[in-house]
């Protein structure tokens, strides 16, 4: 189990809830050093004072703020602590929301709530009953590594958790991202939702795709080298065609008939209107070319019903002679 990272408790109205916070979630990326490439010697980041060039160690370096070029003001841990600060040591419960009004891009890091002693059990087990009753969620204030937060409460597995969240002049207004006007039509969207449809799942946990396969391939990289064996080469994937102009329908058909054939499923009723057909990238192309062996054939139909004709014409005139 991780060590909490925090201590304090969470104030309900007049309830107060004594916790620890601890983290939900684990970090398994791959960390390099640095190196001199020379003689491969390691390369590392010392903290050296500008006044003598001493090398500091951390308990000589302390918190400061520049009012001016040659004004510093140095603030201590202790007085951070002894901050009048409601949320300085508690985690405020100020309204609760529902959580889908909440916008999933100002939710961050989180962190899971411990009850932290008996006497915490029932107003713990309180709060996260009522959570689940009325499928609220709680939006709370708390101070953590020198500044005031914004945070969520929601309940999960019977654990209440902790999201920071972001306060709103941290959120950049998208709207000057948004691509100009264009025209979609009703028949597109219909099958963008039909390839929706075939690519929904369940959830997340458990999918063969919710792997990392970064780190997968980098650990092969590094035991292939430590063995002193040769990095393994990437498998050969067919390149798409460049400059190739593709109909939209067509390409959102194909991906429908091949998330369908990811699932098993069978692609006969990939086609919205009800026909049963499967159109390819390359079926227009083969319309065309129906189309002219077809009016090839015609043609000479016309002109073989022409030679009929005048032929029926000149018998009269021989049985006549």
């Amino acid at each position: 189990m991780p060590r909490p990272v925090w201590s304090g408790a969470i104030s309900f109205g007049l309830v107060t809830i004594p916790i620890k916070v601890l983290p939900a979630t684990e970090n398994h990326s791959i960390s390099f050093h640095q190196y001199h490439l020379e003689d491969m010697s390691r390369v590392r980041t010392r903290k050296v004072c500008e006044i003598d060039g001493k090398q500091l160690t951390s308990a000589e370096i302390g918190k400061g703020y520049e009012v001016s070029k040659d004004t510093i003001v140095a603030v201590t841990d202790a007085e951070l602590d002894e901050m009048p600060l409601p949320t300085a040591k508690a985690i405020e419960i100020a309204a609760f929301v529902p959580y889908e009004s909440v916008d999933p891009i100002r939710i961050g890091e989180g962190y899971y709530l411990q009850a932290d002693g008996q006497v915490a059990a029932k107003p713990y087990t309180l709060l996260r009953k009522a959570l689940e009753r009325n499928s609220k969620a709680a939006v709370a204030k708390f101070a953590w590594h020198g500044r005031e937060r914004l945070g969520l409460l929601r309940v999960q597995s019977g654990v209440i958790l902790l999201h920071a969240m972001k306060w709103d002049d941290e959120v950049r207004d998208p709207q000057q991202l948004a691509p100009k006007a264009v025209d979609v039509s009703d028949e597109e969207i219909d099958r963008a939702v039909l390839l929706i449809d075939s690519m929904t799942a369940d959830g997340i946990a458990g999918q063969d795709w919710a792997t990392d396969r970064y780190t997968e391939a980098l650990e092969q990289l590094i035991n292939s080298k430590a063995g002193g064996k040769k990095p393994p080469k990437p498998d050969e994937e067919e390149a798409p065609a460049g400059g190739q102009v593709l109909d939209l329908m067509a390409a959102l058909q194909e991906s429908v008939s091949k998330a369908q054939a990811a699932r098993g499923e069978s692609g006969g009723s990939g086609d919205s209107g009800g026909s049963g057909k499967n159109a390819t990238v390359h079926e227009m192309p083969k319309k065309r070319a129906a189309k002219k062996t077809t009016a090839k054939k015609s043609a000479a139909k016309k002109s073989t019903a022409k030679k009929t004709a005048a032929g029926r014409k000149t018998a009269p005139k021989k049985r006549g002679a």
